[in-house]
């Protein structure tokens, strides 16, 4: 089973090509670097991007596997959840190529390439314990097959991610947010700023950071004569301890959570080994080092992608598509693409259902 994997939901243009066996054939993707600029994503400028590029990417990943388009089995597309644009454009290609090559089409949940990732680097067995981190989504789930997600916990309000940007942004240290705050908090005193733990003695598992946000901004703008952020002073080595303490604060909030979670998983699920943590968060390895400190503490195995494929990229669109093709959960040529997409909403049994199939 060879599946190509299409990727187009945020800011990366990404392919892949990926077998049953778990071997990456190939794997390409270009990240946009025209929202640099603007701290953040812009929609419009992202989809027209991907439209630009969608062919070539798709071309120079069958040019590096040395396979012609028609030795796939199937095409699978990120149809939701993501910036409608560039969705539209990845799901419309894929939809070309599996018209043109009468081949059946994959519609992926962008939630389950993320959260089924680690399987294919790992032996990760259903079912298992997932914390799905990135600058869009923040949930724990327990990850019971192929479709089949039960939701624990998720953030009332920014994600973990989207709080990195937004810190990184204040901070005047640039996009994307994750990565530069990590190599700033290797220099800095994580316990020199006490940072609130939203959500921490409510009794479930869901998360909040909107509030950790607000208190890291009262703190840079204390250091401006007039209150203004932009005209804070600081040293590095107070940026430092700023981004210090809250990745402290951040991953303290998700072990906090995931401590919950993990007697509602033992609870459900007896016979799960593995926490897994997924999503472009998940590239942060304080964070990772810590999820590991857990697990080994709860006896429980800890898995994660690599820190490559925790981004965006069309390797866990493809992995999905493999995993749903060996089910037989194709879609028809009609699905429409989605802007919101629930991972623990009930899939749709769509084999053969008006889709084409070889």
């Amino acid at each position: 089973m060879l599946v190509l994997g299409i990727e187009s939901s945020c800011d990366e243009t990404a392919a892949a090509l990926v077998n049953d066996k778990k071997e990456i054939l190939s794997s390409t993707v270009l990240t946009q670097s025209e929202h640099k600029n603007f701290g953040g994503v812009v929609p419009e400028i992202a989809a027209r991007a991907h439209l630009e590029h969608i062919d070539e990417i798709i071309e120079e990943t069958f040019k590096k596997a040395g396979v012609k388009p028609q030795d796939i089995d199937a095409v699978a597309a990120a149809a939701g959840p993501g910036l409608i644009g560039g969705v539209t454009v990845g799901v419309m290609a894929g939809k070309a190529l599996s018209l043109a090559l009468n081949k059946p089409f994959i519609a992926v949940n962008h939630l389950e390439g993320h959260a089924l990732t680690a399987r294919l680097n790992s032996d990760v067995s259903y079912p298992y314990l997932l914390l799905l981190t990135s600058g869009g989504h923040c949930q724990i789930l327990i990850v019971k097959g192929v479709g089949d997600f039960e939701r624990l916990g998720t953030t009332i309000d920014d994600a973990a991610g989207e709080a990195f940007d937004k810190v990184a942004k204040m901070l005047g240290l640039g996009y994307p947010g994750g990565p530069i705050i990590e190599k700033m908090a290797a220099l800095g005193d994580e316990n020199r700023f006490v940072l609130p733990r939203p959500l921490y003695n409510s009794p479930d598992c869901n998360l909040s950071f909107s509030g950790l946000k607000t208190a890291v901004r009262k703190i840079i703008e204390s250091y401006s004569e007039d209150g203004i952020i932009e005209h804070a002073i600081m040293r590095k080595r107070d940026v430092a301890d700023i981004c210090a303490s809250f990745q402290k604060a951040v991953t303290e909030s998700l072990l906090h959570k995931l401590q919950k979670a993990i007697f509602l998983f033992r609870k459900q699920c007896p016979a799960g080994k593995h926490i897994v943590v997924a999503g472009g968060v998940a590239a942060n390895t304080y964070l990772r080092e810590h999820l590991k400190d857990l697990a080994d503490k709860e006896g429980l195995i800890f898995a994660a992608p690599p820190i490559k494929f925790c981004t965006d990229n069309g390797v866990m669109i493809a992995w999905a598509g493999v995993e749903r093709a060996l089910k037989g959960l194709y879609n028809g040529l009609d699905f429409k693409p989605r802007p919101r997409w629930p991972l623990d909403e009930n899939a749709p049994k769509a084999a053969g259902a008006g889709g084409v199939k070889a």
